[in-house]
């Protein structure tokens, strides 16, 4: 515990406080660096579109340890200077010292210690856990500090929109500055009044939802031009505003558009030409519902819907059926999401300044308008020792002196407006959180949906809050409490024993969960004394942000308080190309669980071939659940989703960031049970997505099963001639095609022959040796793939079934037009896709070639049955059913294969593709990360 202490300042012989630093992984005498190996690498990145090199930084340096795919995004996304010159920033202890630097002259400057020796240990021990990947600043931190740029160090920011247009128009403007420095931001519009009220000129007011039209547009057209895939955005309204049923339909009515535009031709993938030409796609929404309203929705009762002027009740409305529409609504496109107000606003620890309204777009960030956040997260894993026991002693060092850093870095920080800078200073608000914690759990033996690992996960984040708050008041003492600490002590140390009464009634299991609680409990209790007397330095000290570019910086296995996503990886290797990989930490939990090496042998081996552990020899059926992962053969239960945030929101001041999901199967009733037990469990937000809800069945889908429905009206007894195909043999001469390719470094050759007239029939893959194993598979796969072709298995099928498998080799190709391989199989039918599809079914199934994704990128269209003038027809004003309309009017064929491919990919088949390197971004809270570059959809 780190101590406060009597010190002289400088010039002065008046004595002053000052923290006394006590060192955590650092020795005396020995810099950081020099205890660990480094390494130079080279980092080349090509462009997905055309293979060109739209990266290269040779020479750059790392420690040993660090992966290729760490390394990569640290050099491409936080060294700054021209690539090229002589100022660029080839090592990460350059980053790294351009970092602490700043934070350490910051500190002396500002008095926050009390001798030279605290802090060259404040110094080392930060450069220490940033180049282990024991913490990370979140992004904004790493591009601008020490920079010539502004200071911005907060990624979460919150605006504040008054019922005024100059308030209105200010909201647009300042959103559009954040966006463009790579933030994200939130704002309730419930203050703006509805379309069911009077202006004072006496005409009737737009309402919010129009609003949000502009502002959507605003967003849509920033993104376009940065870094970013999509600018982050959240938008709020409370459930009481007379225009609540029009913002809960708002996205869910403009889904239907997509699927009309999208069925009748036009590109409305994310990114897409023509996704433009639909709104509010560029902010997640969400519904700030009251304990009253949910009270009503239990009861059945009628609920209020109040002027925004007078506060008068305008109109009623049954709760339950608003309810309804709500889950409906996220049922059809995952939107919108709940935020829980009165929960919200007991916790809140400066009630006398404000109301908490918003958040950020994550949604875990909520405190006062007009204020940021800065976040850093914490790699669980770094603390569980080679034994399997909890590193408690350091676990409360790190965080002490990461808070220490957070809020130095506000004395320094820089703000994109005045108002947030003011609203900032004088209350920073922190958000330290951890990440890793699914890979913890799996580590020790404990299932992510259990009592056990719930515990656990509630002890470290009680733990984890009870020291940073506890810092915090030794903060106080030093440079003194926040600003606006006086006017709202009593709701801050009320706030601060609801945590403790929290604490108190964790119930623990084991021995590792049970210890973390005890010293969660000395630190409770020593914070609650402190503040007594000190006050506390920063209103709020923690949440769970989706930690994604920073998460692959650490080489986390899983991000933020999110489960493993999957049991088997992809690791990127020097030089290039690809390995598929078991995850470490499943060895680690079955030696935990009491298996014999033999045994793990075995159990990994079935895992790498199969994915999962159902039937993996000698694994007892009780120990599954330990595997379980957010998604695949045994795919995590929603509620166990929602559990383990119960578990933890006690004990943080902020939120948590995560996107509940439901299988494709799910119903409205199932969703509208996750916000009520969201609700009943004391959660502060809540956002869920059901699998393949952004996409759908076509429309025509639904006629068809009518008449299908209508043909068994009239049931007749009939003798059906079953027709049964034939083989189509190929002839004697045929003309033919053979690619030399090359996978991950392994080298291939596949011939291709056509019929005469037209359509392929044969396949002839070699690879390897004649009379090896491997050449032996691939000449009877050859052969079976012929004569399907020959019985009439359109290629689009196996085009369907076989993209995207994975498996090793993969990685980098010399095909210009395939620049990355999932696999040999994935090559393969991406190639005959290209050479034998027409370009309908080709888009259908996301393949292009280099050419024509070139034209995309330039916003050409590579399609030439795709008219402008029918795009500009279709307007976003017509009536859905005049797009039904239309849409089959359109001559341009339905794509066959797209709907059937993503419904087994759930939220990762929405996920946009990633700007920079064209991968398929994965989930990361509610927002997404891509694991070849960093990049990410707005959270850092």
């Amino acid at each position: 515990m780190t101590e406060t202490a009597g010190a002289v300042a400088r010039g002065s012989k008046r004595p002053r406080k000052g923290l006394r630093m006590k060192r955590i992984f650092t020795t005396p005498g020995v810099h950081p660096y020099d205890e660990l190996s480094w390494e130079r690498r080279d980092v080349v990145m090509t462009n997905w579109r055309d293979g060109s090199v739209n990266f290269e930084q040779r020479g750059v340096e790392f420690p040993e340890s660090w992966s290729v795919n760490a390394a990569n995004i640290v050099t491409t996304k936080y060294f700054r200077g021209a690539v090229g010159t002589p100022q660029r920033e080839w090592s990460l202890k350059q980053l790294i010292d351009r970092v602490v630097g700043v934070y350490t002259r910051t500190a002396v400057e500002h008095g926050y210690f009390a001798a030279e020796e605290d802090v060259e240990i404040f110094d080392h021990e930060l450069k220490h856990a940033l180049v282990n990947q024991v913490f990370s600043f979140n992004s904004p931190v790493w591009f601008n500090v020490g920079t010539a740029s502004p200071q911005q160090v907060s990624a979460c920011f919150i605006l504040a929109v008054d019922d005024q247009m100059e308030s209105i128009l200010d909201w647009y403007k300042e959103e559009g500055v954040i966006f463009k420095g790579g933030s994200g931001s939130g704002v309730n519009l419930s203050r703006i009044r509805s379309s069911k009220e009077l202006l004072s000129s006496g005409g009737t007011a737009s309402g919010p939802v129009s609003f949000m039209r502009g502002a959507d547009a605003s967003a849509g057209t920033i993104k376009s031009g940065g870094a970013t895939r999509r600018a982050a955005k959240m938008v709020v309204l409370d459930v009481d505003h007379p225009d609540i049923e029009e913002f809960v339909e708002t996205k869910a009515r403009e889904e239907d558009k997509i699927r009309a535009l999208r069925d009748a031709g036009f590109d409305m993938d994310l990114g897409g030409k023509d996704i433009v030409s639909v709104q509010y796609q560029n902010a997640n929404n969400s519904v700030r519902v009251s304990d009253e309203f949910m009270r009503a929705v239990e009861k059945g009762e009628e609920f209020g819907l109040r002027a925004r002027l007078t506060g008068e009740v305008i109109e009623k409305i049954d709760a339950r059926s608003l309810f309804r529409k709500m889950g409906k609504a996220a049922w059809e496109c995952a939107d919108p999401g709940v935020q829980y107000d009165d929960t919200i606003n007991d916790w809140h620890t400066s009630p006398e300044t404000g109301r908490i309204t918003a958040s950020n777009p994550c949604s875990e960030y909520l405190h006062l308008d007009n204020s940021s956040c800065n976040l850093a997260s914490i790699n669980l894993l770094k603390f569980l020792r080679d034994d399997d026991t909890f590193d408690i002693a350091n676990f409360v060092k790190i965080t002490e002196l990461i808070i220490t850093a957070m809020d130095v870095s506000i004395t320094f920080a820089d703000f994109p407006t005045e108002k947030i800078g003011e609203t900032t200073r004088a209350y920073r608000q922190l958000g330290i959180g951890y990440a890793n914690l699914g890979a913890l759990l799996m580590a020790t033996g404990h299932a992510y949906d259990s009592e056990g690992g719930r515990a656990l996960a509630g002890a470290i984040t009680s733990l984890m809050t009870g020291a940073s708050y506890r810092r915090s008041a030794e903060l106080a003492a030093v440079v003194g409490p926040y600003d606006g600490y006086a006017r709202n002590a009593d709701a801050h140390k009320r706030v601060m024993r609801k945590h403790n009464d929290a604490n108190e009634a964790l119930r623990t299991f084991e021995k590792m969960d049970g210890d973390i609680h005890h010293e969660a409990s000395k630190q409770w209790a020593e914070c609650l004394r402190l503040g007594e007397k000190n006050g506390y330095r920063n209103a709020q000290a923690s949440l769970l942000a989706p930690t994604g570019t920073i998460g692959l910086m650490m080489d986390c296995d899983t991000t933020g308080i999110e489960p493993d996503l999957a049991l088997v990886k992809f690791k990127k290797l020097v030089g290039g190309g690809s390995m598929q990989i078991v995850n470490q930490t499943i060895p680690r939990a079955l030696r935990q669980l009491g298996y014999q090496e033999e045994q793990i042998e075995a159990i990994v081996e079935f895992i790498a071939e199969h994915g999962h552990v159902v039937d993996a020899p000698g694994l007892r059926r009780e120990h599954y659940e330990v595997f379980d992962c957010a998604m695949g053969e045994r795919a995590i239960a929603p509620m166990g989703h929602v559990r383990m945030m119960a578990a933890a929101q006690p004990f943080l001041s902020g939120a948590i960031s995560k996107t509940v999901n439901l299988p494709e199967s799910a119903t409205i009733e199932d969703i509208e049970q996750v916000y009520m037990e969201g609700w009943k469990l004391g959660l502060k937000a809540l956002a869920v997505y059901r699998d393949n809800c952004k996409v759908g069945q076509p429309l025509s889908a639904a006629g068809r099963k009518t008449e299908a429905k209508e043909a068994v009206a009239e049931p007749e007894i009939q003798v059906v001639e079953i027709s049964r195909p034939t083989r189509r043999r190929m002839p004697n001469q045929r003309p033919s095609t053979t690619t030399r390719f090359t996978v991950g470094g392994a080298k291939g050759y596949m011939t291709a022959s056509s019929y005469p007239d037209d359509g392929l029939g044969e396949v002839f893959l070699k690879m390897s040796k004649q009379g090896s194993t491997l050449a032996g598979v691939m000449d009877a796969f050859s052969v079976a793939i012929s004569i399907g072709l020959q019985y009439g298995v359109p290629l689009e099928t196996y085009v369907g079934k076989f993209v995207n498998m994975r498996f090793d080799p993969a990685g980098m190709t010399d095909d210009p037009d395939i620049r990355m391989a999932a696999s040999v199989m994935d090559y393969i039918f991406r190639r005959l896709a290209l050479d034998h599809l027409p370009y309908e079914d080709r888009a259908a199934l996301g393949i292009f070639s280099a050419s024509e994704r070139a034209a995309q990128q330039r916003g050409e269209d590579p399609a030439p049955i795709h008219a402008d003038e029918v795009i500009a027809e279709l307007a976003t004003s017509a009536p859905i059913e005049e797009l039904q309309s239309r849409a089959e009017a359109v001559p341009v064929e339905t794509p066959r294969v797209a709907g059937s491919l993503e419904s087994h990919q759930g939220r990762t088949a929405d996920a946009p593709l990633c700007m920079t390197c064209g991968t398929k971004m994965r989930p990361a809270g509610s927002c997404y990360v891509c694991e070849g570059c960093g990049s990410t959809s707005g959270c850092s």
